[in-house]
């Protein structure tokens, strides 16, 4: 699978611990279609919630400061969308 730019704590770590991850997802986030929410950590590093409707759940994906290279991502079962009135 091409998971495209990512740290070797993704491709060793993070991959083979959530087998549910697709590619797709990290492209959707990556190019920052269907993101909901994003925010910078204090070390820079850039943190994006996407919707993905098959599994009905928040996904978030940290890229590092460059915005492309992957970093971590999982289902974020606490992630609350923030509805604006």
């Amino acid at each position: 699978m091409d998971w495209g730019k990512a740290t070797s704590y993704f491709t060793t770590k993070v991959i083979y611990k959530r087998k549910y991850l697709k590619p797709e997802w990290i492209e959707m986030a990556r190019q920052g279609r269907e993101v909901v929410r994003e925010e910078v950590q204090k070390d820079g590093r850039i943190r994006r919630w996407i919707y993905i409707k098959e599994v009905d759940r928040y996904l978030r994906v940290v890229f590092m400061q460059d915005g492309e290279t992957v970093h971590n991502a999982f289902f974020d079962r606490n992630f609350k969308k923030e509805v604006r009135k």
